[in-house]
């Protein structure tokens, strides 16, 4: 498939100078891949300043046009906005808190055999805070593992299939924590381990959703949650969660690693041949 390319845009190109990036009309249903992030999708929509790309579920995601920020069919381009500008009169539809499109079918789904599990409670509500319609939709259970050291031995229990496989999130996985030695000694073909790199799924929350600059620093060896509730002037951590949960509206308060663990996750335990629990 050919595009509209308007070869005289973009950086300046001349006898010695960088060569021009082209650029393209950022035509709805165009699939751009996002040079910087790990995200492709097709264009819903594009405005002077920003473009709306909705993945293969339907999820859609925002990115400024930056020149030269985008690929289409491996060409690194830049896109320009359709001339005339969609009414706003228009209504956008109803996304759930994800950013995904509601599923038309509202009655209930039988429970997939696969799982998620995800560490810790507060894991657990912050995945349904944002991802709750659509793991309902799609039939996946969320249930909490509490603590990597147990997880070999739920792995086992579970037993992994084709159509009955496991998702795993985990906090902190950086390379040389006990998480990521943990997620290493598991090497199933219907498991997935992928987590986030902050010590505390608390930190996957963006600062300023919580109204604070950064997260404070807490030295190694004090208890992070406990550090970061008296730093914060909360009485507990108790109180400094409510917060932060109630805090939490769609994924665009969310760390984008965090988003990508998840997403990752849901797109595993729902592959076509999952079929329903019995």
């Amino acid at each position: 498939m050919r595009f509209p390319v308007d070869r005289g845009a973009g950086t300046l190109a001349g006898d010695g100078g960088p060569r021009a990036v082209p650029e393209v009309l950022a035509a709805p249903g165009l699939v751009v891949e996002v040079a910087s992030a790990d995200f492709a999708g097709a264009v819903v929509r594009c405005d002077g300043r920003h473009v709306v790309l909705a993945d293969r579920r339907g999820r859609e995601r925002r990115f400024a046009l930056s020149p030269g920020a985008f690929l289409v069919e491996d060409r690194r381009v830049s896109l320009r906005p359709p001339t005339a500008a969609p009414s706003s009169d228009a209504q956008p539809p109803t996304r759930t808190n994800s950013g995904s499109l509601p599923s038309a079918d509202t009655g209930a789904r039988v429970a997939r055999a696969s799982r998620l599990l995800v560490e810790g409670v507060h894991d657990a509500e912050l995945v349904e805070q944002v991802w709750g319609d659509d793991l309902r939709a799609e039939g996946v259970v969320v249930e909490v593992l509490h603590g990597a050291d147990d997880l070999p031995e739920l792995v086992r229990g579970f037993a992994p299939g084709p159509s009955r496989r496991l998702g795993v999130l985990l906090d902190h996985l950086v390379q040389g924590s006990k998480e990521s030695r943990v997620a290493s000694a598991i090497r199933h073909p219907h498991v997935l381990v992928t987590g986030h790199p902050f010590v505390d799924v608390w930190a996957a929350v963006r600062p300023a959703t919580v109204g604070i600059e950064a997260w404070p620093h807490v030295p190694r060896g004090e208890d992070w949650k406990s550090g970061v509730t008296e730093r914060l002037g909360f009485d507990d951590p108790g109180q400094l969660w409510r917060r932060i949960r109630g805090s939490v509206r769609t994924w665009r308060d969310l760390d984008r690693e965090l988003i990508r663990a998840v997403e990752a996750l849901i797109d595993f335990v729902t592959d076509p041949h999952d079929t329903p629990a019995s």
